[in-house]
């Protein structure tokens, strides 16, 4: 008798390979984000939590707007092609989503959610900036 992890036959490689291409299309990982910031990033990280939590503690280099605040005057500065990483307070927070969602509304048709959030950053053992 099967157990319940092999009761449902796996994907061939093939389709494994265009679900997780896919995902891999809208997130990215704490781990990859850091590393990226230590160099020229290639991109604009957005805490999308209230400027209260931002100011509590934020990952370095991210900028500050709400996800109920993303509006096109405020993406003003950034071509249409810039690459938004957005991220909330954790895997416990819908508010990444809902960034990305504002953000697609907006017409923008690169961003991506940095999974974990705030928790996973720190889980990684990385610092946070202040103010």
């Amino acid at each position: 008798m099967p157990s319940a992890v092999t009761q449902i036959k796996p994907a061939d490689s093939a389709l494994a390979s265009s679900h997780f291409s896919a995902a891999l299309s809208f997130e990215t990982d704490c781990w990859d984000v850091h590393d990226a910031l230590s160099r020229d990033p290639d991109f604009v990280l957005v805490d999308v939590r209230s400027p209260e939590l931002y100011a509590q503690g934020h990952v370095p280099g991210a900028i500050n707007i709400p996800h109920g605040k993303i509006i096109e005057s405020r993406l003003a500065e950034y071509g249409p092609d810039t690459v938004f990483v957005v991220y909330c307070a954790g895997p416990h927070c819908n508010g990444g989503h809902k960034g990305a969602i504002r953000l697609a509304h907006l017409g923008r048709p690169v961003m991506k959610l940095m999974i974990g959030g705030i928790t996973g950053w720190r889980d990684e053992g990385f610092d946070l900036a202040d103010g």
